[in-house]
């Protein structure tokens, strides 16, 4: 069985966002073991001289480094991803490089009707930096909208098109990380290339 990390894309006691991984995780249980990871308690991204990394950072980074695969979900604000998770992707590609060549399934959920879809665009665009470089599984949206109202009492989604959706795309994302494990041949390079590579440098 596949093991997922799933990021809480958000530092909010309340959110969402964590909704809709908590029901990932009980609704996919006999697909794939997906364990939530909070990016609370990272502090502020800062370069420093001697390129210190926080334990936390590392310790979420080893988390994607043994996983199969990498579930993300973002809120959106102002159009973009809150900058609580832009500062935990900065320490995740500083140093340490978890997200070269990792499958990766971006979802979102937001209040309004549009659920996330810009802040899931940029999302894919950091992902696809050179520092971590991941594999995003194409052609995908999980854009869950109005979602204070998604839930039932019991923490289920209560549209069934909506659960059905989810349910199709989570059966990609199964298909996308077996494909993926095949598509190794240049990860070693990937990774150096990753860690050589600086904006300092011209």
């Amino acid at each position: 069985m596949n093991k997922f990390i799933a990021i809480v894309g958000s530092n909010s006691k309340k959110s969402t966002n964590r909704e809709l991984l908590q029901y990932m995780k009980q609704h996919f249980q006999t697909s794939a073991e997906i364990e939530l990871v909070e990016i609370k308690g990272l502090p502020l991204y800062k370069k420093t001289p001697d390129q210190f990394v926080p334990q936390r950072a590392k310790d979420i980074a080893k988390k994607i480094v043994d996983s199969d695969g990498v579930i993300i979900a973002t809120p959106e604000y102002d159009h973009s991803i809150p900058a609580a998770l832009s500062s935990a992707l900065a320490w995740l590609s500083y140093g340490i490089h978890p997200f070269v060549d990792k499958p990766v399934m971006i979802t979102g959920a937001s209040y309004g009707s549009l659920g996330s879809s810009r802040a899931q665009s940029q999302l894919r665009q950091i992902l696809d930096s050179p520092e971590l470089k991941a594999r995003i599984m194409p052609s995908s949206e999980f854009l869950l909208a109005h979602s204070l109202q998604a839930f039932d009492e019991k923490g289920n989604l209560a549209d069934k098109k909506v659960s059905k959706q989810l349910d199709g795309l989570f059966k990609d994302f199964l298909q996308f990380v077996n494909i993926s494990k095949q598509l190794n041949n240049a990860s070693d390079i990937n990774k150096q290339k990753a860690k050589d590579f600086s904006w300092d440098k011209d």
